[in-house]
């Protein structure tokens, strides 16, 4: 059974670039640190503006098991 994956997860993580002004830019080299409860990707876009993206727990666990972010503080 094949299963379809999405534009996400193919691409790994995308956020809104408030400098440029624009949706799903793929941050480059993320990183998932949990503060507060809440799931949170930081990182930078391709010109090496910071971006953050707030994520859910099985997406932030899905990133992280494939390979398209790495664990950051406050992971068990």
């Amino acid at each position: 059974m094949t299963t379809k994956k999405t534009k996400e997860e193919s691409e790994g993580i995308t956020a809104y670039s408030v400098k440029t002004k624009t949706k799903n830019v793929p941050m480059v080299d993320p990183v998932i640190d949990i503060k507060s409860g809440r799931y949170i990707a930081t990182g930078k876009d391709k010109d090496g503006n910071k971006m953050a993206a707030i994520l859910g727990k099985a997406k932030a666990e899905e990133h992280v098991k494939a390979g398209n972010a790495k664990k950051g503080s406050g992971w068990e």
